[in-house]
Parts: C-alpha cells; sequence; structure tokens
C-alpha cells in the first residue's frame, strides 16, 4: 500500500509491516524509518555517466530478426506494386499479412541471414565483454573526444 503525502518530495509506504518514509533530500533518494534513523541508499555505479555513455556507444548493436530481412525485400516489390502507396503502416500491414501466410521454407533463407547475422554479434559482444572487463574501454573513454 503506497500513500502519497502533500509534499511531492515525500511519500510513505508500508514493508514488511513497518511504515517507511521515502524522503528526496539534496539529489538524493534516504529512507527514514519509524524509529527516526536515516539509512543512505546505496551508490550503483562506479563508472561516470560520461565514461558509461562512451562504453555504451561502444556496445554492438543487435542484429534485425528473420521478419526485418523479409521487410527489406518485400518493400521494395511492394513499392514497385503499389507506387501510390506511401504509408508505412500500409506497407508493414501487408508485410505481416505475406508473412504469416508464408510457409516454414520460404522463411529458411530469411532466418538463415538471421542466425549468420547473430553469431556474428554473439562474437563481437563476447569480445565486447573481454575488453570490458579487462579495463580497455575504460582506458578508450578516458582519451576519447567527446565534449562533456
Amino acid at each position: 500500500m503506497v500513500k502519497k503525502a502533500s509534499n511531492s518530495s515525500a511519500s510513505t509506504e508500508t514493508t514488511n509491516g513497518k511504515m517507511v518514509l521515502r524522503k528526496r533530500t539534496g539529489g538524493k533518494l534516504n529512507m527514514v524509518v519509524e524509529g527516526g534513523g536515516i539509512k543512505p541508499t546505496k551508490k550503483k555505479t562506479k563508472v561516470s555517466k560520461n565514461k558509461a555513455s562512451i562504453i555504451d556507444a561502444l556496445k554492438p548493436k543487435k542484429p534485425p530478426t528473420a521478419f526485418f530481412y523479409f521487410l527489406e525485400d518485400f518493400r521494395k516489390g511492394f513499392q514497385e506494386d503499389n507506387p501510390n502507396v506511401k504509408s508505412m503502416r500500409d506497407i508493414g500491414k501487408a508485410c505481416g499479412e505475406k508473412w504469416k501466410t508464408m510457409t516454414y521454407e520460404e522463411k529458411v533463407q530469411y532466418y538463415d541471414i538471421a542466425t549468420e547475422k547473430r553469431a556474428e554479434f554473439d562474437i563481437a559482444m563476447a569480445e565486447f565483454n573481454k575488453k570490458k572487463e579487462s579495463g580497455e574501454l575504460l582506458e578508450y573513454a578516458d582519451d576519447s573526444d567527446f565534449d562533456e
């Protein structure tokens, strides 16, 4: 059960039968327990936000699914056959209907492409994680030319 206080920066709630007041002070969220003691919250990040954003920018992007590879091919043919249809909504609906009616044998070529790209992604992700754990990415983040 959560009760909102009239002050937007404080709220009360019940946890394990005890009334807890959560209060935001100085940009940090503190807990004030019934006894009156303040328990500061734990710090979660060891890396600064700027460095974390640079590291996230270096992270490999997930590959598209088989449907999206089909969508690329379907869109080209559909636009040639229907030049007056400009809406992505209509193209997407037609593509979805076609995908649902396709047999597994027709979809296999797209699944193969997606599986190939997924394997490449897994290798790149393993490499990224090794660099991240060894601290190479943190060194790169220190030397980067990104503005703060």
